[in-house]
C-alpha cells in the first residue's frame, strides 16, 4: 500500500521484517513440537527463540533475505539460510524446517498476521460505531425530510439515518469476526497435505502456540475460500463505507446543506475558488471503497488452484491481503474523524422540510380522506390533483386543499395533518431494538 493510505499499525504489521518474524516463530514452534516428540535434541527451539529475542529480525535481515533470494529464486530457502546466518547456530540450522514445505510456514504465518490485521480493523470499526451511535442519539427526535429516488418523500427522524449506518456496521463487525475465525487456522501438513513427513502433532502444537486451530484438511496449502471470505467481509465493509460517504456528500451539496464534513483551520477547498468547502474526505472514502470491493474478484479466482497447489494465488495475496486490510483500517479511521467533527445545520433541516410547500404530507391527507369515507381512487385523485397544481403554480398545498370544494377536510382538521410529529411516533421503538 502506498504511504498515503497506510496507518502506522498496519505498516508495521505488514512490513517484510514483521512477516519474517512470524515465519521464524512458526519454525521455532515446529522445532518445539519435534523436541516434544523426541525427534530432535532438546533446547534448540529455546535457543532460537532466545536469539530472536536478543536480536530481533529487522530491515537488515530483510535485506539479506532479498540478496539470497536473488540467487535462490525461492523466498523460503533464502529466509532459512538468512536465519541460520543471523542466529549463528548451525545445530539449529540442521533441524530447521524439518519435514515442512514452504507453504506450511508461509500460509500459517500469513493467517496469523491476517488474524492480527482483522483485529486492528475491528478496533477501528468500534470507533466508527460509537460515533454513529452518538449522532443517532443526538438527532433522534430531529425531523428531517426523507428522500426516495432523490426526491422529497416524507418527514423522518434525522437520527434514523445514523442509526441505519450503525446497524450496517454492526453487521460488518459480525462478518469480520466470522472471517477472522475462518482464517484463524494453521497448516503444517507437508508437501501434499498428507503428513507424510511431519505428524499432525507438530501442526497442533504450532497452532496452539499461535492461538490458531489446525486446518482440518489441506493440500499443500490452506484452502483459499477462507481468504476469499475475509476479502468478501472487507468488500461488504467497503460497500457500507461508501453508503455513508455518498449520503453525507449529498447532504453537503449547496442546495441541500444539511450536514458538512469538518473543515479544519488553514484548510483550502480549491486552488482557484477560495469559497469552496469540498467533501474531499468523503470522496476519498468513496474511492477507497471501490478498491476494497475490487480486491474481492482476484481472491475468488484464487480458490481454484491446480491439483494440490500452484502459486497463481501467491502474487495476488502479496498485494490484496495487506492492501485491503490496510485500506479498511485507514478508511475507518478517516470516517471516524469525519463523523466526530460532522457539522449538522438544523436550520437547513427545517427549511428543506418545508421546501415543497407541504407536499410531503400528501399521504397523511390521503389516509385521512379514506378514513372520512372516500374511496381510495377518489381520495388519491383529489390529493394528486392539488399536489400537481402546487408543484406547477408554486402555491401552498394546504391552501389549495382548503379551497377545493370536493375536499371534506377543512380548518384545524386539515392543518393538523401538516405536522411532522406523527412521523416520529415510533422512533423510540426502533431505537429500542438496538438497546438505545
Amino acid at each position: 500500500m502506498i504511504a498515503r493510505y497506510q496507518t502506522p499499525e498496519m505498516a508495521r504489521l505488514w512490513s517484510e521484517e514483521s512477516r519474517y518474524r512470524m515465519w521464524a516463530r512458526v519454525e521455532a514452534y515446529a522445532l518445539e513440537a519435534w523436541e516434544n516428540l523426541g525427534e530432535v535434541p532438546r533446547g534448540l527451539s529455546a535457543r532460537l527463540l532466545a536469539k530472536l529475542e536478543e536480536k530481533p529480525l529487522d530491515a537488515a535481515f530483510a535485506q539479506r533475505v532479498a540478496e539470497l533470494e536473488a540467487v535462490t529464486r525461492h523466498d523460503l530457502v533464502a529466509f532459512t539460510r538468512a536465519l541460520v546466518e543471523w542466529t549463528g547456530d548451525e545445530e539449529v540450522g540442521r533441524y530447521l524446517h524439518l519435514g515442512l514445505t514452504s507453504s506450511d510456514v508461509v500460509d500459517t504465518a500469513q493467517n496469523a498476521l491476517l488474524v492480527e490485521a482483522l483485529g486492528l480493523v475491528l478496533e477501528e470499526l468500534k470507533g466508527v460505531e460509537e460515533a454513529l451511535r452518538a449522532l443517532a442519539l443526538r438527532y433522534k427526535h430531529t425531523p428531517a425530510i426523507a428522500r426516495t429516488h432523490g426526491v422529497h418523500a416524507e418527514p423522518t427522524s434525522f437520527g434514523l439515518r445514523f442509526l441505519s449506518f450503525y446497524a450496517a456496521f454492526q453487521r460488518d463487525e459480525e462478518r469480520l469476526k466470522r472471517a477472522r475465525e475462518t482464517i484463524g487456522v494453521a497448516m503444517l501438513s507437508g508437501s501434499v497435505g498428507n503428513y507424510a513427513h511431519v505428524p499432525p502433532e507438530v501442526e497442533a502444537h504450532v497452532a496452539r502456540r499461535l492461538g490458531l486451530r489446525p486446518e482440518p484438511l489441506s493440500t499443500q496449502v490452506v484452502p483459499r475460500d477462507r481468504h476469499a471470505e475475509v476479502m468478501a467481509a472487507l468488500a461488504l465493509l467497503g460497500g457500507n463505507l461508501e453508503r455513508v460517504a455518498v449520503e453525507l456528500r449529498h447532504l453537503q451539496r449547496t442546495e441541500v446543506l444539511e450536514a458538512q464534513e469538518p473543515f479544519r483551520e488553514g484548510q483550502t477547498g480549491s486552488s482557484s475558488m477560495p469559497h469552496k468547502k469540498n467533501p474531499v474526505g468523503l470522496e476519498n472514502l468513496t474511492g477507497v471503497a471501490r478498491l476494497l470491493r475490487g480486491y474481492l474478484g482476484p481472491a475468488l479466482e484464487d480458490i481454484a488452484l491446480w491439483h494440490e497447489r500452484d502459486i497463481s494465488h501467491s502474487s495476488v495475496e502479496r498485494v490484496v491481503l495487506p492492501d485491503a486490510t490496510t485500506l479498511a483500517h485507514y478508511a475507518l479511521r478517516r470516517l471516524k474523524g469525519i463523523l466526530e467533527g460532522l457539522e449538522v445545520f438544523e436550520k437547513n433541516l427545517a427549511r428543506n422540510l418545508e421546501l415543497t410547500r407541504g407536499l410531503v404530507y400528501s399521504q397523511q391527507v390521503l389516509n385521512a380522506l379514506i378514513a372520512r369515507g372516500l374511496s381510495r381512487d377518489k381520495a388519491y385523485a383529489l390529493v394528486q390533483r392539488n399536489a400537481l397544481r402546487s408543484w406547477e403554480e408554486e402555491r401552498s398545498f394546504l391552501e389549495l386543499l382548503e379551497a377545493d370544494p370536493e375536499n371534506p377536510l377543512k380548518g384545524e382538521e386539515l392543518r393538523a395533518l401538516f405536522d411532522p410529529k406523527p412521523f416520529l411516533r415510533h422512533v423510540d421503538a426502533i431505537y429500542a431494538r438496538f438497546g438505545l
